[in-house]
Formats: structure tokens, sequence, C-alpha cells
């Protein structure tokens, strides 16, 4: 499979899951600025779909320079929808640099019809 293709699988995937992801910058925090360098789109609870809820999950973590997530703390997000969000990102990597980052990602929940 070519890297154009794992891309347009990986944005089906995301597309698909009701789950959008992007890093952005919130107050008093820096932008992440560490390349992706593979990312697990959360699964929209069962739950949460079923009664419809949607919104944003706002974390901000911190990446060892080995690329690992370290730790992370919630911004804000519904409770049904926060443990999907930080479910995925324990399991994203990222290109190693010379020192820990830290940074806001934000997961946005649409609720399908």
């Amino acid at each position: 499979m070519t890297r154009r293709d794992r891309w347009l699988v990986g944005l089906v995937l995301l597309l698909g899951s009701g789950a959008l992801v992007k890093p952005v910058r919130a107050a008093g925090e820096e932008d992440l600025h560490r390349k992706i360098r593979s990312q697990v789109v959360p699964t929209y609870p069962e739950i949460a779909r079923k009664m419809s809820i949607g919104g944003s999950v706002k974390l901000v973590v911190v990446v060892t320079p080995e690329g690992k997530v370290k730790n992370m703390r919630v911004m804000g997000g519904h409770p049904l929808l926060v443990n999907a969000a930080e479910d995925a990102l324990r399991k994203w990597k990222f290109e190693p640099a010379p020192e820990e980052s830290t940074g806001v990602v934000e997961f946005k929940f649409k609720p399908q019809d």
C-alpha cells in the first residue's frame, strides 16, 4: 500500500468515525509543534451516539523527547466523550525532538443521523 493510499484510508476512517481531530492553541498554552507520526481516532461511545451527544474534548498533552505521550489533562468536554479522547491520544506517537513538548489537542465529535 502506498503512502497516499494509507493517507486516504486514514482520512476515510477519520471521517467515518464521527470524530474529527486537530491540534489547536488554547489560552495560556503553546501550539504543539510536533509532527504526528501515528494517531488513533477515538471510538465514538455508543451511548453518546444513541443520545446524539456531540461536542469537543480538549486535552493538554505532554510529549516526551522520544515522541510518546507522557501525560495529559482535560481542559473541557462532555464526560461521555472524554474517556474516548484520552484512550485515543494515549496511543498517538510523535516525531522525536530534543525536549518535551506541551500543547493542546482537540477532538470534535459529531453525532451522525
